[in-house]
């Protein structure tokens, strides 16, 4: 694993980016597009995002984040990356984004930071025609991995100030900057490192679906009560503690779960609501991993 995560490592250190290709199986990822158009006419075609691993029970993104190999990934990845082990309570944080609609213009070209060292993309719905597809943008490794957590704080309040984002984007439109571009392919793994580089994603037609899976993890201020003042505003909106959790935490993962992930099992029909600690998850997250 160490060995995987290492040369995995090395592509981001070079490219900006590694992509894990046809990372689920297809059947896996009908289940996650399945989800997402029931939220769709939930949220009556318009922007949405949905945050934390309570929020997304017994959904596949709940499975993968919860899932033993993925998250050893990720671990690998910031040890690799930090040169230290992450914080012992520290857990993956996932997210779906849905740009559709009016509402989703507003969220392109909306360049960041990411809190956490590493980030996985997993796109679910991405547009194939037209101009505008929403693809990821990427100025990879632009900055270190800052452990003084008020020097970070400095850096994001230059940086992820409305006027720098439009001087950014304007540049970007115009040719000026020159960002990697990638073009999402569903089922794919992409991997990069949010907290060292600049990121968005570009315009998506409001009249398309485009659907995508993050997971966070490696916050190198976890521990940080600046940190945890000024930044982590969707966690705030969301009602999550630090963890992105809610007050009382998730169930842990049964036993049966675990012994399904070591032996193997057949991909269940998870329905969307299910408990984290369904044991029907166990059967759907030996789907989605790979010796990675």
């Amino acid at each position: 694993m160490q060995t995987e995560a290492a040369r995995y490592a090395a592509e981001i250190d070079q490219n900006g980016y590694a992509v894990l290709e046809r990372y689920i199986a297809p059947e896996v990822l009908q289940q996650g597009r399945s989800f997402i158009e029931q939220q769709v006419v939930a949220h009556a075609g318009e922007y949405f995002a949905i945050h934390g691993i309570e929020a997304l029970g017994g959904t596949i993104i709940a499975a993968l984040a919860l899932s033993s190999p993925f998250k050893e990934m990720m671990r690998d990845l910031y040890r690799i990356q930090a040169g230290r082990d992450p914080a012992p309570t520290e857990q993956i944080f996932p997210v779906i984004r849905c740009l559709q609609g009016r509402t989703g213009l507003k969220q392109s070209h909306f360049y960041h930071f990411d809190a956490t060292v590493v980030t996985a993309l997993l796109p679910l719905h991405i547009p194939t025609e037209g101009k505008h597809c929403g693809d990821l943008i990427l100025f990879p490794n632009l900055r270190g991995i800052r452990f003084n957590a008020l020097r970070n704080v400095i850096e994001k309040a230059v940086l992820h100030n409305t006027l720098s984002q439009k001087l950014v984007a304007f540049a970007v439109r115009r040719g000026w900057l020159k960002p990697i571009r990638l073009k999402l392919v569903p089922g794919n793994l992409y991997l990069f490192s949010g907290y060292r580089s600049l990121h968005a994603n570009d315009v998506c037609d409001p009249k398309l679906l485009r659907a995508t899976a993050l997971f966070h993890f490696g916050n190198p201020h976890h521990d940080s009560l600046l940190a945890r003042l000024l930044l982590g505003a969707n966690k705030r909106k969301a009602k999550l503690d630090h963890n992105g959790l809610r007050p009382t935490g998730p169930q842990p993962i049964p036993e049966a779960t675990e012994s399904a992930l070591r032996d193997g099992g057949d991909l269940p029909v998870i329905a969307h609501g299910a408990d984290i600690d369904d044991p029907q998850l166990a059967g759907l997250a030996h789907a989605l991993e790979r010796q990675v």
